[in-house]
């Protein structure tokens, strides 16, 4: 009989790369929160894979940029913490970059001083010629000894299984640490709150997603009349401004309403039962600076 195989598997790379999208590709489930906005990620998230002989814990983490404040600080002191944790790391970079640009160079430079065993994703393949690709994957292994090279387009599911031979190839013998059920270790009220933000996020201006948390006030579990299960959830959406509340409220209340009833059909299909969702706005000014609030999006 095969030796069960385990490791956790941290994913790096700069906002916005991917990683979000692959993760929730690798795992199966929606997990993580996907918007095209930078810094979507803000905590460490696990996304458990399970096979026949292996279990893979894939660890999320935010991506590396410039720190404004003291949640970006945490976000990256998250990212490069969990580097120290894992028995692999993922490295996702974009097709679309000519060279090794300063984000990616500085992610090398921790994995380097982690030697850790490391598997190179080119994610976005598509956007680019074979020529340009073939350049971008010298450039990197001149500057590390990688498990393997791998290009993908996280948006494809033929890619999974080409990636989860190759990380269970490069796993210790090891026990299961999640029940074969699991499929990540956020509870349910994180993944509601997960959802509420990236609601936001999509439909959101620029400058209104970074400001903003969600925190849910009120979960219960009830029957309703035709004894069904029914989720109440309360959630308040807290901001920076109150020029944001007014624009995350929209006009006639158009643009809440239009965020809760995204998540709310999200959330169903997720947790497979009915919800009952109400939404608030709050403006909190100086949150992301706030070592109480900031402390919770540390790697736990």
């Amino acid at each position: 009989m095969a030796e069960m195989k385990s490791g956790f598997i941290t994913i790096m790379g700069r906002t916005n790369v991917g990683k979000s999208t692959l993760i929730n590709l690798l795992v199966g489930e929606k997990i993580a929160a996907i918007a095209n906005k930078v810094q979507t990620t803000r905590t460490a998230i696990k996304g458990i894979v399970n096979r026949p002989h292996a279990q893979m814990i894939f660890i999320d983490t935010p991506g590396i940029h410039k720190p404004k404040h003291k949640l970006n600080e945490t976000m990256i002191e998250t990212s490069f913490t969990s580097l120290n944790d894992a028995d692999l790391v993922i490295f996702l970079i974009e097709a679309t970059s000519q060279e090794i640009g300063r984000g990616d160079a500085r992610i090398l430079e921790k994995i380097k001083e982690a030697q850790k065993k490391t598997i190179l994703l080119i994610n976005k393949i598509d956007l680019v010629k074979k020529e340009t690709l073939l350049g971008l994957i010298e450039q990197y292994k001149k500057e590390y000894p990688f498990e393997a090279v791998i290009p993908i387009s996280a948006l494809q599911s033929k890619y999974r299984d080409v990636i989860l031979d190759e990380i269970e190839k490069h796993l210790n013998p090891g026990p299961a640490y999640y029940d074969i059920e699991e499929y990540t270790d956020q509870t349910v009220r994180q993944l509601a709150e997960e959802t509420i933000r990236e609601k936001a996020l999509k439909l959101l201006q620029e400058e209104v997603p970074h400001g903003i948390y969600v925190e849910i006030e009120k979960m219960q579990l009830r029957k309703n009349k035709e004894k069904q299960d029914i989720y109440d959830i309360e959630a308040v959406i807290y901001c920076v401004r109150e020029s944001h509340k007014g624009i995350i409220i929209g006009k006639n209340g158009e643009m809440l309403k239009k965020i809760g009833r995204m998540a709310r059909i999200e959330m169903e299909e997720n947790f497979g039962l009915k919800i009952n969702l109400k939404t608030w706005v709050k403006v909190r000014e100086n949150w992301l600076d706030d070592p109480n609030i900031v402390a919770q999006f540390k790697l736990k």
